[in-house]
């Protein structure tokens, strides 16, 4: 399982990775034989160890244990079974803690951590600095060149926050660095009100709850600093990597749309993305896919890998439900459908005891090859063998971009208003489902992405801060063709969370040909109305502008209340491009009636018959082989079968190997990888 590179960035690998999370340290020796027997036979090709084994690997400081990892990896390469090789920083041994008890966070709340748990490390403890690269640099040097070893995986999870004495030294350097002055800090917090102005560096905290609070810019400034310092742990265990292995590729998991860390950042760091996915039971496939497409952008549209997902019930969940028979087999197909060159799982055995030995596992608790959830598990191993190499490494660009922005997700959470019940990713989420919906693939991608080449349609669902330099790329991009999609609340507030005087839109105010006047809160249980021109009428929720038209022409109207028959949906000409402004939020149905016309005039459709929209539930998605076709997956993520119209021609299922044509009934939860045959 070797590994090549693009542009000297991104691995790409000789078969899709299909393994998990393997923890021999918890277990007797006597079973590690049986285990890679058993991932044998499950179709396993690599293990994820020791992602908490520091432990395990330095029981008092400076005494290294390591005879027990090279045993597992000389069996793991016996096996045929190559390794992901964590770097075991991720849980710090009670030895470490009481000894240096800077190591350990301060909480919000001022209290300093005991020891326990996990990730409750301090990123500016000088302790945990120096015992965490001296095992970093230990265990590359011992098994950096081990032949069984393919990926680097550093830590795990990171995403805690330390409000101790270390940090909020820290803090006030980096603020040094970030503004030139205080007077410049104080300008872009707007510190004047309330009289909070600051008169020296010394007196900035960190956002105690029962601290400073009031104070949006300083709230924003420290995730993007505590972010900023977690991303340092992680470049300081990569660069030790690659000092010792600089041919492996180096990934750490993320979790989606998780609040305290920039990804779009700690992507810059990594060769490759990867992310750990646990979608409950009753989840709407479309969220689901929104993680995988938001990994995927994370670097410009290339492959992933997914690190993590439960082969049955998440203990963590307020219900542990069991996944259903082919639930498991097309949430994986589903990740492969949106660019992932793994599916890996959480975890190999259940635990013997402690917090997950409820969660799910390949190996149940006294289990074998003849459970349920194993034989699953080996059976979509053999489907990714049979299909995986046909498609790994490549995905088809996608024509439409929504744009997903960390820092303008912190904007709404601190802020007082507009609306309580609003929540941004949820919004972006709807946008996205829309899409989802018209079978229409989309990247999830941030507004400061450099190159915009390859889109036709910009969404950016509540961009409220919007950067003047992100602002001008976009802009550029539609005055030369492209058409942009903006909403309520684009562009009032710069990266300082400080409100631009000219007010929304902003910066994209010539290009939405219109300005705001004023923005109305809507209970949820009192909706207005979009009409369209066709009569045709949607709730409108959350948030509702009322704007003043400077060029721009009237798509919809409010159907309800004082400012009835004002523009709801305006659309603007601006060079060769548009600009549609949506001054409200329209719900997930309105939203695919607004797209589903404005994708047909931009001439996008999905790849079914006429491109026709998929039945409810039904997922399609396209990835492409080496040789540059197109591989359409159709996933059914319903019980119930339902009938798929292809396009015209012949296609072969790539793991059946059967031909099909026309229309094509497709049991629940059934995936179909189809390759388009020459007639």
């Amino acid at each position: 399982m070797t590994s090549s590179w693009q542009n000297g960035v991104t691995p790409t690998w000789d078969s899709f990775l299909y393994g998990g999370d393997y923890n021999p340290d918890q277990w007797p020796k006597e079973i590690w034989d049986r285990d890679i027997e058993l991932m044998q036979k499950a179709g396993w090709n690599i293990a994820t160890l020791p992602v908490f084994g520091w432990a395990a690997l330095e029981p008092e400081e400076g005494v290294y244990t390591l005879d027990w990892l090279q045993e597992i990896l000389d069996k793991l390469q016996a096996g045929g079974i190559r390794v992901c090789l964590a770097t075991a920083t991720a849980s710090v041994p009670a030895w470490l803690a009481h000894r240096y008890p800077d190591v350990l966070i301060t909480m919000s709340d001022g209290k300093k951590r005991k020891h326990g748990d996990r990730h409750v490390f301090c990123p500016h403890s000088p302790n945990y600095r120096r015992l965490a690269s001296n095992l970093v640099r230990k265990i590359a040097e011992t098994f950096g060149h081990h032949p069984a070893v393919a990926l680097w995986h550093i830590n795990n999870e990171y995403g805690w926050q330390c409000y101790c004495d270390l940090c909020a030294a820290e803090f006030r350097i980096w603020l040094q660095k970030r503004y030139a002055s205080l007077d410049e800090l104080n300008y872009a917090w707007n510190t004047a009100f309330w009289g909070h102005t600051y008169r020296t560096w010394e007196h900035i905290e960190p956002p105690f709850p029962f601290g400073e609070t009031s104070i949006h810019g300083l709230k924003i400034d420290y995730y993007r600093f505590q972010s900023e310092a977690l991303a340092g742990l992680c470049r300081m265990e990569r660069d030790i990597i690659k000092s010792i292995t600089p041919e492996l590729p180096v990934t750490t998991n993320f979790m989606g749309t998780y609040f305290n860390l920039d990804y779009h950042q700690w992507a810059k760091d990594l060769d490759v993305c990867s992310w750990d996915s646990y979608p409950a039971i009753d989840s709407n496939p479309s969220d689901t896919a929104f993680g995988h497409s938001l990994t995927r952008g994370l670097k410009n549209g290339q492959p992933f890998l997914l690190m993590e997902t439960s082969p049955s019930q998440q203990n963590w969940s307020t219900y542990s439900r069991l996944k259903p028979p082919g639930w498991l087999r097309a949430q994986g197909m589903q990740a492969v459908a949106h660019g992932a060159d793994s599916v890996m799982y959480f975890q190999w055995r259940k635990s013997p005891g402690g917090f997950e030995k409820y969660h799910g596992a390949v190996v149940e608790h006294g289990g074998d090859e003849k459970n349920r959830v194993f034989q699953e598990v080996a059976q979509l191993g053999s489907d990714l063998q049979k299909a995986g190499i046909q498609v790994q490494g490549g995905v088809v660009p996608a024509k439409v971009a929504i744009l997903f922005d960390w820092p303008n997700w912190w904007s709404f959470a601190f802020a007082s208003g507009p609306n309580q019940e609003l929540d941004y990713c949820a919004v972006v989420r709807d946008f996205y489902g829309a899409f989802h919906r018209l079978g229409i693939d989309v990247e999830v991608v941030s507004p400061s992405r450099d190159d915009w080449s390859s889109f036709d349609l910009i969404v950016a669902p509540l961009l409220n801060m919007l950067r003047p330099d992100d602002a001008q790329k976009i802009k550029l991009k539609v005055q030369e063709g492209a058409t942009l999609v903006a909403t309520t609340y684009t562009g009032l507030v710069d990266a300082s969370d400080r409100v631009n005087f000219e007010g929304a839109p902003g910066h994209w105010r010539e290009v939405l040909g219109l300005s705001v006047m004023e923005t109305d809160s809507l209970p949820g249980d009192q909706p207005n109305e979009v009409v369209w021109s066709d009569g045709v009428r949607f709730p409108a929720r959350l948030l509702a502008d009322r704007v003043r038209l400077e060029g721009a022409e009237i798509r919809a109207r409010y159907g309800k209340g004082w400012y009835k028959d004002e523009p709801a949906i305006t659309e603007n000409f601006y060079g060769e491009g548009r600009g549609f402004y949506l001054a409200t939020l329209p719900t997930l149905e309105g939203l695919t009636h607004f797209f589903r016309d404005l994708i047909t005039e931009l001439g996008l459709s999905s790849p079914l018959a006429g491109g026709a929209a998929p039945p409810l539930g039904v997922e399609v998605a396209q990835r492409l082989t080496p040789g540059g076709e197109i591989v359409l997956f159709v996933i059914n993520h319903t019980s119930s079968s339902v009938d798929i119209p292809l396009a015209p021609g012949f296609y072969r299922d790539l793991v059946s190997s059967q031909k099909h044509s026309g229309r094509i009934g497709l049991a629940g939860y059934g995936v179909l990888m189809l390759v388009h045959l020459a007639e």
